[in-house]
């Protein structure tokens, strides 16, 4: 008898990312930042040095503990910034502000509502990402439920978020082989441990800590490096 994981699956082989070839089909594994908790001050300059620096597919806007008319106040410049590089700014947690700001997108945790609820108010055009953790279940959800994107994680301990899922990086190999929708990895992400996740069919690399913590340009930079 197979012992089924808690989504009542068998469990992945760890040696199925090892053997992982990526489809030549989708493009190669793009860098998604995530923003600091403090966004102002001298964010926005910040902001356009890592975007000069390399390569960025997506910016999400991430603030806690604000009303929604400040942090459209944030959110603004930093959207200007991003739409200037060609770069899509997406908006976490709140289908309201989205809207509001006519961002590119919004990233929904569980507890955010329904991606179908979602598209229902940002319309057809707009990118809609869920976090499912390390469930299996929960990314074939959001897809029936029509994301645009998954995201796994977190890989590697992180201070950015608390985190209770650590999923192995075979679970990207999984999804990158059975459907066409984007995977994101994240959590705790660093060039150094990055290679792993960007083999096993990461589609995008979702980092926060890795570029903001230090100097913005020289991690833009190294990301790029490993992203080839």
């Amino acid at each position: 008898m197979i012992d089924l994981d808690e989504d009542g699956l068998p469990p992945l082989d760890p040696n199925f990312a090892a053997q992982f070839q990526r489809d030549v089909r989708r493009p190669p594994c793009q860098l998604y930042l995530i923003s600091p908790l403090e966004v102002g001050g001298s964010f926005p300059e910040r902001l356009k040095r890592a975007l000069g620096a390399g390569a960025v597919a997506a910016f999400q806007f991430r603030v806690k503990g604000v009303d929604q008319h400040e942090a459209a106040r944030l959110a603004e410049p930093l959207r200007k910034i991003c739409a200037d590089a060609d770069v899509a700014f997406i908006v976490n947690d709140s289908v309201s502000l989205a809207k509001r700001l006519g961002a590119d997108g919004v990233h929904l945790g569980q507890e955010d509502g329904d991606p179908r609820e979602a598209r229902s108010v940002l319309g057809p055009q707009v990118q809609i990402g869920v976090t499912c953790h390390d469930s299996r279940h929960l990314a074939m959800e959001a897809g029936e439920a029509g994301a645009d994107y998954v995201a796994f994680g977190a890989f590697y301990p992180t201070t950015t978020k608390e985190t209770r899922h650590r999923p192995e990086p075979v679970i990207l190999s999984w999804w990158s082989a059975l459907f066409e929708l984007p995977c994101v990895a994240i959590g705790g992400i660093t060039p150094e441990n990055a290679p792993p996740l960007v083999k096993a069919g990461a589609d995008f690399l979702a980092v926060s800590n890795a570029v903001w913590g230090g100097d913005e340009e020289a991690a833009v930079k190294a990301f790029a490096q490993v992203l080839g």
